[in-house]
């Protein structure tokens, strides 16, 4: 499950996954599970269902637990920018019908062995307390994406230390919480640039400074401009 719109989290057991554009989520067959919406708004995600062979064939066996019948052992892992873009290209693709299903069958496997590759994802490692903070910062990053937050902003929502929390994010997550938060925006910004003529408009919507710093930072990540991106996705 790739989250590519708002926020929610998932509980399995004693243990939970905040959901978001930052994320893939494994759910496996017969597994019960709740969902809460500490975040309003909403959510949507891209759903790939895969059958044990494949799963075998694709996925890593230290994913896998050992079980007569393949499954995820873990919750989650963190993904890097160009799953993100490959998620949202496959998505626009699908939505306005542009892909042949051979080329739609295709980019997700792509997107499934990319999600998954040692070099392209993050699997956070923790103690459960830690790992609880950090998901009360994703919490906080995500109600407002747009919100130029401070740290001193997301400790007082936390109620932790600044340099703590700080510590901890890079720690659990593998990168600094300012760049988590950017790479929100910018999944952000693949998911509604469809709906945008104007992309001066959507960047300050999202809460960049300009349009080049937009482009720049979006360049960054997926390796093309925003109109770069949006003729390949859209053909427009």
């Amino acid at each position: 499950m790739f989250p590519y719109r708002g926020t929610y989290v998932r509980h399995l057991g004693k243990s939970q996954a905040v959901a978001e554009a930052n994320q893939v989520l494994f759910f496996n067959a017969a597994e019960g599970y709740r969902v809460s919406h500490p975040v309003p708004g909403g959510d949507a995600s891209l759903s790939l269902a895969i059958s044990p062979d494949v799963l075998l064939e694709m996925v890593p066996a230290k994913l896998l637990s050992n079980q007569s019948t393949p499954a995820f052992w873990r919750q989650q892992l963190r993904i890097d920018a160009r799953t993100q873009a490959l998620v949202a290209l496959l998505r626009h693709s699908l939505r306005q019908g542009i892909a042949e299903p051979l080329e739609g069958e295709g980019l997700a496997l792509t997107l499934v062995q990319r999600a998954l590759g040692p070099r392209t994802s993050h699997a956070a490692g923790s103690s459960l307390g830690q790992q609880r903070l950090v998901d009360r910062v994703k919490l906080v990053v995500s109600s407002n994406l747009a919100r130029r937050w401070t740290l001193a902003e997301i400790a007082a929502e936390v109620r932790g230390s600044p340099v703590y929390l700080t510590q901890v994010f890079r720690q659990v997550e593998g990168m600094p919480l300012y760049r988590y938060q950017l790479r929100l925006r910018s999944a952000r910004a693949l998911d509604l640039i469809d709906r945008y003529d104007d992309l001066t408009a959507l960047s300050l919507e999202l809460g960049f400074s300009s349009h080049s710093h937009f482009s720049s930072s979006f360049r960054n990540a997926y390796g093309r401009t925003p109109s770069e991106f949006k003729y390949s996705a859209l053909g427009r």
